[in-house]
Order: structure tokens, then C-alpha cells, then sequence
């Protein structure tokens, strides 16, 4: 199974000069988690939901990517695609032969090459992760972006406090369906002297002040419940491998929540995860 088989070939780009508003409108309307930035059509780096996230307030396409990103050829196996996402903790790579971008392969082409492979492997041994929750009510959503930020999670299950019930999950992808981006003007004070200063003349305080316009991504403050999908798919702690990845091939998600006999939340299922059983040493595993 190679990467050829799997990646995308009509990939969406950005080119540099290019405007931060049109990456967001990409991301927003496609669903997509980052896209890679083109230079006189030569790649220069990716920029992700995370990028905009975190710096909300920057502009230029050249600061808010990522430069120099790992590739892969396309001649080259899934499980090499695999070992680059998890070594070094990314979501795609951008799929290059003779200099030239000729498609690219992310986490999700990847669950669907699992999903084909019907590995029958439970989840709850190798590849589930721990999780918190966050209450439904909880405001506003840029609380919530900051938790996400904090904690590496790409997705938060919310749950309803007095009894514990999984009623929605809440990820970036969430986050940036319901951001805007909101312009503004802030002051610079570059005084000499405060009132509180008594060695500060009054004849010699200099006041100095410079306003300048800024433009930021900014999340809508509105309660989690108003921002988290709903109807949730989830699994128990006994699924396998391939029964998870063809779920979250269908429904599109890069997450499931695991619960248990009493559907409780237990643990949660990322997709970066799962990839983990492409690598050379779990095929002891899927063999047996």
C-alpha cells in the first residue's frame, strides 16, 4: 500500500503574497485542517487551524505558516506516511516527486487505508487516551480555545455536570466555524513620566501615544453548546481497530469518544492515534 494509492491529487493551496482572511474562509468552508502555502509555485510551508488559532492576530501568510514541512514521495509506503506523522506530531504531508507538489496525504487518508485493512485488534489496549470534559455551558468559546491550546487535544467532549451524560464534542474544526475576524485600533503609550514619577517634571513629560489598526480571528462568545456537534458517535471499549477507522471514515471525524457498559465517558479515540498501527513494529500485532 503506497502513498500514491491514498493521498489527494487536487490539493487546495495558498500563495504567498496571500490574505490570512482567505485561509479562514478555505478552512471554513471545505473543513479541512490546513493547506499548503505556495511560492511561485514552489512549497513553502502549511498553515493549520492551530496557526490561526494562535496567532489571531497575524496577517501574513509568510509568519502564520509553518516553513520548510516534512514530505514524502509517492512511491513510499503507508507506513513510512505513519512514522513521519507520529514522529513529528503533524497532520499531513505534502507529496513531492522531481521538486514538485503532486498531491497530498493526511491523517484521514490514512484511517481509510486502516479502515480497508479490517484489523481486528482491540482499541482499549494500545491506542485509546485519556480525556477531560468540559461542562456544556461552559463560556465562551475562547476559554475553550485556550483549554484546547493548553492541553494538545484537538477535541473536547463536553458533558452535562449533574450526571455526567456525553451530550456533544467540541474540536478546532468547531472553533473556527464559529470565529469571525474583527477589526479594531489600539493605543501605544510611550510617555517619559507618570504622575507617579515625583523626579518627572511636568514641564518635560514628553506624552507620546501612537494608534495603530488591528485585525484578529476572533471566537463568538457563546457558550460550548451552542459551538459542539451533537448526536456524538461513540464506541465501546471493546471495538477493533478497523471497525473504528471505517466509523470515523464515514462520518468524517478525526476523534470517537469511548464509553463503557453504562455509556460513560471513559477515554477518547484520536485518529493520530490510531496510525499508530501502521508502524513496522505493531505488524507483530495485526498478524496475530
Amino acid at each position: 500500500m503506497l502513498v500514491r494509492d491514498f493521498m489527494v491529487a487536487d490539493v487546495v493551496c495558498v500563495e504567498i503574497p496571500g490574505n490570512r482572511d482567505d485561509v479562514l474562509r478555505i478552512l471554513k468552508r471545505t473543513g479541512i485542517s490546513g493547506v499548503p502555502v505556495l511560492k511561485d509555485g514552489e512549497l513553502v510551508g502549511i498553515i493549520t487551524r492551530k496557526d490561526l488559532l494562535r496567532k489571531a492576530e497575524e496577517t501574513q501568510l509568510g509568519l502564520l505558516m509553518t516553513p520548510d514541512p516534512v514530505v514524502i514521495r509517492p512511491d513510499a509506503p503507508i507506513s513510512e506516511a505513519a512514522q513521519l506523522m507520529v514522529r513529528h506530531n503533524i497532520r499531513r504531508l505534502p507529496v513531492m516527486d522531481a521538486g514538485k507538489m503532486v498531491g497530498l496525504i493526511s491523517v484521514a487518508d490514512l484511517i481509510g487505508a486502516i479502515a480497508q485493512l479490517r484489523i481486528t485488534l482491540p482499541i482499549r489496549d494500545n491506542y485509546i487516551s485519556k480525556t477531560y470534559a468540559l461542562w456544556e455551558e461552559t463560556p465562551p468559546l475562547s476559554l475553550v480555545g485556550r483549554i484546547l491550546e493548553i492541553s494538545g487535544y484537538d477535541a473536547i467532549p463536553p458533558v452535562l455536570v449533574e450526571d455526567g451524560t456525553l451530550t456533544g464534542i467540541i474540536s478546532e474544526r468547531d472553533l473556527i466555524r464559529h470565529s469571525r475576524i474583527e477589526d479594531g485600533v489600539e493605543v501605544s503609550d510611550f510617555s517619559n513620566g507618570t504622575d507617579d514619577d515625583e523626579w518627572t517634571w511636568e514641564s518635560i513629560r514628553d506624552m507620546h501615544t501612537i494608534s495603530y489598526g488591528i485585525s484578529r480571528i476572533q471566537l463568538l462568545p457563546i457558550p460550548v453548546k451552542n459551538a459542539m456537534v451533537k448526536n456524538v458517535l461513540a464506541v465501546p471499549l471493546n471495538a477493533e481497530v478497523g471497525e473504528c477507522a471505517l466509523k470515523m471514515r464515514r462520518a468524517r471525524v478525526d476523534q470517537l469518544p469511548v464509553v463503557n457498559g453504562n455509556k460513560r465517558l471513559v477515554a477518547m479515540l484520536f485518529d493520530r492515534e490510531l496510525i499508530k498501527v501502521l508502524l513496522p513494529d505493531q505488524q507483530a500485532l495485526r498478524k496475530n
